[in-house]
């Protein structure tokens, strides 16, 4: 997929015990997690200026799709926004569309793989649009982490749950609102307990049948293999892909996390 020229990402930027990551082709998934476990203090990231997307836009065709973070976790959207504008006065002739994925890590992928699927079956920019919303709308974002302390030392997550798990080395299994902010699902003592209650959710889920779904993994893709063969037995998706964490999705997801969107 990265290799693809119809995907441009633009990358936010991440702080960890002195270093700074960028997390674009240069991104060291190893040397995060190492600077990670080094420092006392979580990492901090970075929403890229509106003139970066800006660039990005303009480097693009006629037709722009632009997938951010969850607003609601991010101020890519936000600054994504303040782009569009800047490019509707430039260059009044490009269509320019800011999606909102109310998710991340695999939910923005999923979401790019949808826009593709339809602006190459040649429908018109305002039908892709309207389409992709209602497939955001409808989409479902899970997750399974092994360590929840930089999604709450970085405020994604109640101070309360992190309490909780880190007093009873409980496994929250999460999922993203429909409005995009973290939410519990279940809990587990083990996370391989807690896969299991997500893989049972996907299952009761109607909608799930005969869509693709999308695994990413932060360093463990033998568990991510596992789900896969989880999920083929218990679900009816359409085909299965497993993806590699990004250095946004390695800082909050932390070494071993599993994500799935379909």
């Amino acid at each position: 997929m990265k290799q693809d020229d119809c995907f441009v990402k633009v990358p936010l930027t991440i702080d960890c015990n002195g270093s700074t990551f960028v997390d674009d082709e240069t991104f060291d998934q190893a040397d995060l997690l190492w600077a990670m476990k080094q420092s006392k203090d979580a990492p901090t990231t970075s929403c890229p200026a509106p003139q970066t997307y800006l660039d990005a836009y303009q480097a693009g065709g006629e037709d722009v799709y632009v997938v951010t973070l969850s607003a609601l976790l991010s101020g890519s959207h936000n600054s994504a926004q303040q782009a569009r504008v800047l490019l509707e006065e430039e260059e009044p002739q490009t269509n320019v569309h800011v999606f909102n994925s109310c998710s991340a890590v695999c939910g923005e992928t999923a979401i790019a793989l949808k826009i593709k699927e339809l602006a190459q079956a040649g429908l018109p920019f305002k039908k892709v649009v309207r389409e992709v919303e209602q497939f955001i709308a409808r989409m479902k974002t899970l997750f399974v982490l092994e360590d929840l302390e930089n999604l709450r030392k970085n405020g994604r997550l109640t101070k309360l749950q992190a309490v909780v798990t880190g007093a009873l080395r409980i496994k929250l299994f999460c999922h993203a609102t429909p409005e995009g902010e973290i939410g519990k699902v279940g809990q587990a003592l083990t996370v391989k307990q807690a896969l299991a209650k997500l893989v049972d959710k996907a299952a009761e889920d109607p909608g799930h049948v005969g869509r693709p779904l999308l695994i990413t993994h932060v360093n463990c893709l033998e568990r991510a293999f596992q789900v896969k063969k989880m999920i083929e037995e218990k679900c009816r998706f359409s085909h299965i892909s497993i993806t590699e964490a990004g250095g946004i999705t390695t800082v909050y997801a932390n070494d071993g996390g599993i994500v799935v969107a379909y």
